[in-house]
């Protein structure tokens, strides 16, 4: 889980979409500027944000060096909350152990079929999950 504010740039954001949730304060601005200083982003920015906020919003912020304020970035789902700048570390700490008192294989399950079945037709996306909810380990292959 992330918790940001301030100026969440370059590899902040990119460091952050590589977290499951993302918590931001009410102050938090998202860019990516590498692009206005002659570089490509190298730490995922070119493929956590389209997978974030898809593929036409992301190359406006890659290319055009576009900002976003907190409650854009949640609008377009860059983030999954937005809270009070003084609430944000307890908010954060609060869903992480909300999460850490529920069975770990059951999240671990649920993320594995998140991350992976979205890569997938829904039938097999199914199947996975099914397999999962059975606590069959599917095929990595």
């Amino acid at each position: 889980m992330a918790a940001v504010q301030g100026y969440v740039l370059g590899s902040g954001i990119e460091i952050a979409l590589c977290c499951d949730l993302v918590i931001a304060g009410e102050d938090a601005r998202f860019g990516l500027p590498e692009v206005g200083l002659g570089i490509i982003p190298a730490a995922g920015g070119t493929q956590t944000v389209p997978r974030a906020v898809g593929r036409g919003r992301a190359l406006e912020m890659l290319l055009t060096n576009r900002w976003v304020n907190s409650s854009e970035a949640l609008q377009i789902g860059l983030v999954n909350r937005v809270v009070p700048k003084d609430q944000l570390l307890l908010t954060a700490e609060g869903m992480a152990s909300r999460i850490a008192t529920l069975d770990p294989l059951v999240i671990r399950a649920v993320k594995q079929a998140v991350s992976r079945g979205l890569d997938l037709p829904m039938t097999q996306a199914l199947e996975l999950e099914k397999r999962l909810a059975l606590g069959i380990e599917p095929n990595k292959g």
